[in-house]
C-alpha cells in the first residue's frame, strides 16, 4: 500500500555563522532521485532504484535514531567529502566554503 501523506527527510545547510539566527538562509541537497521538487518529472529506472534515494524514503518513516547511517552522511556532506557529494544531484555548496 502507498500512505496518503509523503513524509520526507530533507538535508540542508547553511553558510550563516549563526545557525538559529532567523535571517540564516539554508541550502537543500538535492538527491538524484528522491522525490523532491513537485515540478521535478521522476526519475524512472526500473528495475533498479538509486540506493540512498531509496533509504532516504524508507529513513523518513522512522526517526534518526533508527537510522544512525544519515548522520553519518551529514558529517560526511559537512565535511565536503567527494564519495558522499558523488550520491547527491547537486551541491549548493560547491565552490564556496563548507555549510
Amino acid at each position: 500500500s502507498i500512505t496518503k501523506e509523503r513524509t520526507e527527510v530533507v538535508l540542508q545547510g547553511t553558510s550563516s555563522l549563526d545557525p538559529n539566527d532567523p535571517s540564516a538562509v539554508w541550502e537543500e541537497y538535492d538527491f538524484k532521485c528522491k522525490p523532491g521538487d513537485l515540478k521535478r518529472r521522476p526519475c524512472f529506472i526500473t528495475p533498479y532504484h538509486y540506493r540512498l534515494d531509496w533509504l532516504m524514503w524508507f529513513a523518513a518513516f522512522q526517526t534518526y535514531e533508527q537510522n544512525e547511517w544519515i548522520i553519518h552522511l551529514a558529517g560526511k556532506l559537512l565535511a565536503q567529502e567527494e564519495e558522499a557529494l558523488s550520491l547527491m544531484a547537486t551541491n549548493p555548496f560547491a565552490g564556496r566554503a563548507p555549510p
